[in-house]
């Protein structure tokens, strides 16, 4: 059996979608025997820790929530809790630790992830700039130790909102990581 070049493309196009998982829903039309897509979304979740504080932090805040997929650590050898230490209209501050009640205790404090929507007193960004995914700067701080050590941090702005990530004694390459996981 012979195809004639009008079917085989629309054929072509029906297995395409059936056969390509990430595209979560998606469809195609067929017009005249011409074949086109018409809505592709890929919606990705964020990090599973974020599920339980993720209906609250919907309905307290107003800014674009960016929350990220990845997280070091997280390799299920020590369960990883977040925990919303503030959460406004403008602003919310999500500490990520390794017990449930961690209150930012050194032994327990594996990191933060914020935002804050941006006003004229909001500070300039200070820190070594890197390159984050959509061509958005971003601001690396290092930690420091003393007593204890402090977090690493990455700074970024979007949409009128300035996003953080830090990371205890973190590394720039797994901040990078972190960013680009939430920026995504």
């Amino acid at each position: 059996m012979i195809l004639s070049f009008r079917n085989t493309s629309a054929v072509c196009a029906v297995f395409l979608l059936f056969s390509v998982g990430s595209f979560h829903k998606s469809a195609i039309a067929t017009i005249n025997n011409q074949s086109q897509l018409i809505a592709q979304h890929s919606k990705t979740s964020p990090h599973p820790v974020f599920k339980s504080i993720l209906p609250k932090l919907k309905q307290k805040t107003q800014i674009k929530i960016l929350l990220p997929k990845f997280i070091p650590e997280s390799d299920g050898e020590n369960p990883i809790y977040a925990i919303i230490e503030a959460a406004t209209q403008k602003k919310y501050e999500i500490l990520l630790g390794f017990s449930p009640d961690c209150t930012g205790g050194t032994a327990c404090r594996l990191g933060i992830v914020s935002a804050e929507a941006l006003t004229r007193k909001t500070p300039r960004l200070t820190g070594k700039p890197v390159s984050l995914a959509k061509g958005i700067t971003g601001y690396f701080v290092d930690f420091t130790c003393g007593a204890n050590c402090s977090d690493a941090t990455l700074t970024w702005r979007q949409q009128g909102v300035q996003y953080i990530v830090g990371l205890k004694a973190g590394d720039r390459t797994s901040l990078v990581k972190m960013a680009n996981s939430a920026i995504n």
